[in-house]
């Protein structure tokens, strides 16, 4: 970016870097996709693409618990109930 603007996405993505994040689990829509073309195109994060909002949010508890943190991506819908619980 040559005017030095990041964009709230871009900057999301660094600071889980920094804390350590190498993998966001999610589910792909119409919502997010703009920011996993960011995920995509970002150094050492990888996208751990899942079937469903509640197998994503397993992924991401089973990856904390492991290492301290983890992250999901989910989009708009009924979906994010069930990543919750």
């Amino acid at each position: 970016m040559s005017s030095g603007k990041i964009t709230i996405g871009n900057y999301l993505l660094r600071r889980l870097k920094s804390l350590g994040i190498d993998i966001i689990f999610g589910v792909p829509g119409d919502y997010n996709l703009p920011f996993l073309d960011e995920i995509e195109d970002s150094e050492g994060i990888q996208w751990g693409n899942n079937c469903n909002e509640l197998n994503a949010a397993y992924a991401a508890d089973g990856y904390a618990r492991i290492r301290g943190i983890g992250a999901i991506v989910t989009t708009f819908g009924v979906g994010e109930l069930s990543a919750i619980n």
